[in-house]
């Protein structure tokens, strides 16, 4: 018998979100593991929050919410909270009953200044990144660096030179003006961008074309490719280094440690530098030439341990290639420094949880 296709809009639900959802769906796993690292943070939200006055959102709920943008690719908070009014598996995971309203987007730019002050993003990685070490999942004596090219939110046209003429005269269209820079040279320290003036003009290698990015750097163990440690600079030719010798320091202090990366890395300071950690400089070698030889030498590959490094250390680029294919990472939607490092590093601690939640489901 064929059924009816008239509308029946029933007015209650006697099924609960939690009922809707499957016992073995994937959020399930990382829901219980953000709501144990929220917690173990949940002392840091308080310092950020008054004890009076009108309740606010729940951080927890604002930081579930873009954990969720991050791991559905959902471009903006606009269409985040579209998908929070009419999307049951979302109001599960960050918390919202069938019947709460959802936010304003706009929710999200009034609290990030806050968020940002109590570094939420940093706690949640550090608290992550335990979990990954309570379970055994995380490597504590090989380790690999790198760095990537984080495109800013910023134009071309709003590259201009640090002083300002005042002889220019206004331009045709002030939503989207046209720009001349044909025959004229521009750096970094002549121009700035006036949308983000912590961008800089920067060419990942030869070939490819200059952009105003930053630098995103990470430490991961070479066990399974988890990030121990993340950072982001502005683009210069030294970021790469200066923020790896940075990051040494929180690597935990065990006998037998090493550190590979690529040949970037092989510069005599650096290699120095990793020495005095007390870490074993595994990077690639830098090919001989008349004006430069490698730091690294006989000493170092003759070990079986070096041709290990060099293949371990290609897991790296797993997570900046899903934190900028899934998480949207391949052009930034945020400026300033400090906010690109806040996104960055959840970012980061979104792609552990994905990783733990594969790596624990595994049959041992």
């Amino acid at each position: 018998m064929r059924g009816s296709d008239e509308r029946n809009d029933h007015l209650f639900s006697y099924v609960s979100p939690e009922q809707r959802i499957s016992a073995d769906h994937p959020l399930r796993a990382i829901r219980r593991m953000t709501d144990q690292a929220l917690t173990e943070i949940s002392h840091e939200f308080a310092k950020v929050y008054s004890d009076i006055g009108r309740p606010s959102i729940p951080p927890e709920q604002l930081l579930r919410a873009l954990l969720l943008q991050i791991l559905y690719t959902v471009r903006s908070e606009r269409l985040l909270m579209e998908q929070l009014e009419y999307n049951l598996l979302f109001r599960w995971f960050v918390g919202l009953s069938m019947d709460e309203p959802v936010w304003d987007h706009s929710v999200f730019s009034k609290n990030r200044d806050r968020l940002l002050d109590g570094d939420a993003a940093t706690g949640f990685f550090r608290a992550v990144r335990k979990q990954a070490e309570d379970a055994d999942l995380m490597s504590d004596e090989h380790f690999t660096v790198d760095g990537t090219l984080l495109e800013a939110w910023a134009s071309h046209k709003s590259f201009r030179r640090r002083t300002t003429d005042t002889t220019e005269p206004p331009p045709d269209d002030p939503q989207n003006p046209s720009v001349n820079f044909r025959g004229e040279r521009r750096s970094n320290a002549t121009h700035r961008s006036t949308s983000d003036p912590d961008a800089r003009l920067y060419r990942k290698a030869a070939g490819q074309p200059a952009v105003l990015a930053y630098l995103g750097h990470v430490v991961a163990e070479n066990r399974h490719g988890m990030i121990v440690d993340a950072e982001v600079t502005q683009a210069t030719g030294r970021g790469e280094r200066e923020a790896a010798s940075a990051m040494l320091g929180d690597l935990p202090d065990k006998a037998g440690r090493t550190l590979s990366g690529d040949k970037n890395y092989d510069t005599r300071e650096f290699v120095a530098t990793v020495r005095r950690f007390g870490i074993t400089p595994h990077v690639a070698q830098y090919p001989t030439t008349v004006h430069r030889r490698s730091a690294i030498d006989g000493r170092t590959t003759r070990h079986p341990g070096y041709d290990v490094s060099q293949r371990k250390r290609k897991l790296v680029e797993q997570g900046f290639g899903w934190m900028k294919t899934v998480g949207g990472l391949r052009k930034l939607h945020h400026r300033g420094t400090a906010l690109v490092r806040w996104v960055f590093t959840f970012h980061a601690a979104a792609y552990n949880l994905v990783r733990m939640r594969t790596l624990l489901e595994m049959p041992s």
